[in-house]
């Protein structure tokens, strides 16, 4: 595990993306929360800056069921994790007014390609053909995917053994479309990754496939019932999601987030939320 977590560790101050242009925002009511994922505003971390529009409210989605880097904090019920907190930190810096709208991944994603939402952070995995419906920031974190099974199971050592096996995934994510180019997998889709974790420790499931830093938080709460199998198989990075009208926000951003990251308070983070596992 402290192999995986080295490399998951190995926090990224990339310095040039090219960036694409765009204009205003739609302003929208979400349409697509759903029970057990309400709205929850974050108050503002610091006023607008000279030019950005008065009292313009920053709307950033996520889906707080991907511990530890972004969930709902069962006493407070307020929104936690490696994910907020950072962005907390980088809307602090760049200035803004902002609040959080946690909703399911896959409607999340689609409400953000119609500027139904400024900007997403939800552990979401930078690609080529996402890049085609958001923009992205610069990535702050280096995650692949990697299989989790029951303790005690030796039948999966690696992804070569998923042949002939019931692997879960969560839908719209990256875990999703590794497991379904898997020759002779049989795929079960969820919702969210926690059915699909509870499912695999009853025996429904033989397998899941998820970004690295999400099994861990899950393998960190049932250490006795999961562990990982093999190696990090893809190399993939976490970016903020933007609608694509949202040049003007992304300008302001990725300063801020390289700022934050050379500070050093994703590492910091990164010890806060993944230290241990």
């Amino acid at each position: 595990m402290k192999k995986t977590l080295f490399i998951l560790l190995s926090i990224l101050v990339i310095s040039s993306f090219l960036l694409s242009a765009c204009a205003q925002p739609q302003s929208q009511e979400p349409a697509d929360a759903k029970e057990g994922y309400p709205m929850v505003e974050a108050p503002a971390q610091a006023p607008a800056e000279p030019g950005y529009p008065a009292g313009a409210v920053v709307r950033i989605a996520t889906d707080a069921t991907f511990p530890p880097f972004e969930m709902v904090d069962e006493a407070t019920k307020e929104l936690i994790g490696f994910d907020i907190d950072l962005m907390k930190a980088v809307a602090e810096q760049a200035g803004i007014q902002y609040e959080f709208v946690n909703l399911p991944f896959d409607p999340m994603l689609a409400g953000l390609s119609e500027c139904q939402y400024d900007m997403a952070i939800a552990a979401i995995t930078i690609t080529d053909e996402r890049k085609k419906e958001f923009l992205f920031s610069d990535p702050y974190v280096d995650a692949g995917q990697i299989i989790t099974v029951r303790t005690g199971d030796t039948s999966i050592k690696g992804k070569d053994d998923l042949a002939g096996k019931i692997v879960g995934a969560q839908l719209g994510t990256t875990g999703e479309i590794e497991a379904q180019a898997i020759t002779g997998v049989t795929y079960k889709p969820y919702d969210t990754y926690d059915l699909a974790f509870l499912d695999l420790m009853n025996g429904q499931i033989d397998a899941v496939i998820a970004d690295n830093p999400t099994a861990l938080g899950f393998i960190d709460k049932n250490p006795n019932k999961l562990n990982t199998v093999g190696e990090v198989f893809t190399n993939e990075y976490y970016g903020i999601a933007f609608c694509k009208n949202r040049q003007d926000l992304l300008d302001k951003i990725n300063p801020a987030l390289k700022k934050v990251i050379d500070s050093g308070y994703v590492t910091e983070l990164a010890g806060k939320y993944l230290a241990g596992q």
